[in-house]
């Protein structure tokens, strides 16, 4: 009997495994080749099928044949996805696997029977835990030695001490078990990141749906019923043939839609704007509604987020909507105030120097205002000036944190 020292080969993992998964199957892990497995199977069952003899269909040679061909059958098993196969079916096979094997050795004269336990070793490293995989390759070397010692006798020491060495691979198997499973947990975390970020992204998405929905409604609502009411008016109006107060009314509707206009491309400007400049859009804004050098700015102008440009471009809107409509005349001052960790719009108006239309305004504006600022952690304060030169008028104070 001759047999050649072999090198360990290195175990490699069955093409699927018990990866994390959320309903839809094991994840292909990097690296883990299923065909690299086959290539490994055929070469081991080849080269036995070439070296291991005697082969035949009696006597010695019979036994020989039916072990090879049950060490085939547990070596082409490390195919077998390993969450097909219970883990209790694993310790059986790989057990009958090992003893197989040792058989082999033990009855054959000649040939790579070893390669069989080796592989087997290796792949049991890597299915088994490493208490059980431990054990199982100590009776694996034990096997093989005792096959070949018997065999041999004890003048060949070298022969039967390598058949100890049968169940080392268990340690390449180990290894390669650790890998993976440090590959699969990676793989779990970055798709739980992934999973994260799509979660925020789609609150995001929610979020500027909401607050596009809240621009819209701030700006229609508001505008339509005034509009509505002043139509309605007229209508009324013709009934009792005083035209010149069905001209009024029509005259009011055409100014509310003016000022919708005007609400309505601001809001789209502030939608389009992926960084608003704050401080030039106010000043804009400023000058279009007709208030030009009331802005005073105090502290270190920066530029802010663009979700607190926004909501605070739009309460400027709001309160400089609203002193038109009930402060006709009124003076406006408007400051805004860079603090270290803040940003405060203040914006007065004194009291009306024409006639107030009755009727318009419903309060929405104000209600808006404060859901904007809380949604940003901000604080808003709103009522009568009650001292000082715009003494009669209402002011507005819109506090919001940096982000």
């Amino acid at each position: 009997m001759s047999y050649g020292l072999a090198v360990a080969a290195t175990e490699t993992p069955p093409p699927s495994g018990p990866a994390p998964s959320h309903g839809v199957g094991p994840r292909p892990v990097p690296g883990r080749e299923p065909w690299m497995v086959w290539v490994l199977n055929i070469g081991v069952v080849v080269a036995g099928a070439l070296t291991i003899r005697p082969m035949g269909l009696s006597g010695r040679g019979l036994a020989v044949t039916v072990l090879y061909l049950l060490c085939c059958v547990a070596l082409l098993a490390r195919a077998v996805p390993e969450d097909k196969v219970p883990p209790r079916v694993a310790l059986v096979w790989l057990t009958c696997g090992i003893v197989v094997s040792a058989a082999l050795i033990g009855v054959s004269r000649s040939g790579s029977g070893y390669l069989f336990a080796f592989f087997l070793a290796g792949h049991i490293g890597f299915r088994l835990p490493a208490r059980a995989a431990l054990t199982l390759a100590l009776l694996c070397s034990l096997l093989c030695g005792g096959a070949l010692y018997l065999s041999l006798g004890p003048g060949h020491p070298s022969q039967w001490a390598f058949g100890l060495l049968t169940g080392t691979p268990v340690l390449a198997g180990i290894l390669n078990r650790s890998r993976r499973r440090a590959v699969e947990a990676a793989i779990f975390a970055a798709e739980s990141a992934e999973r994260a970020a799509r979660a925020e992204a789609q609150a995001a998405v929610l979020t500027e749906r909401s607050r596009i929905a809240r621009d819209v409604h701030d700006v229609l609502a508001h505008s339509l019923a005034g509009i509505n009411m002043q139509l309605e008016l007229a209508d009324a109006l013709l009934d009792t043939g005083d035209l010149d107060k069905v001209r009024e009314a029509n005259d009011k509707a055409h100014s509310m839609v003016k000022e919708s206009l005007k609400q309505a491309q601001w809001t789209v400007h502030a939608l389009r704007e992926d960084a608003l400049p704050l401080l030039e859009s106010l000043t804009a804004m400023l000058d279009s509604s007709g208030h030009r050098d009331v802005l005073t700015v105090t502290g270190d102008v920066r530029q802010v987020p663009s979700r607190v440009a926004q909501n605070l471009l739009r309460i400027a809107q709001e309160s400089l909507t609203n002193a038109a409509r009930h402060a006709p005349g009124g003076e406006v001052a408007v400051e805004l105030a860079f603090a270290p960790a803040s940003t405060a719009l203040r914006i007065v108006n004194g009291p009306a120097t024409r006639e107030v239309a009755a009727g318009i305004g419903s309060g929405m504006g104000l209600i808006g205002m404060r859901e904007r600022v809380a949604l940003l952690g901000g604080t808003i304060t709103a009522g009568p000036v009650t001292e000082g030169p715009h003494e009669g008028g209402w002011r507005v104070e819109a506090v919001i944190p940096d982000e």
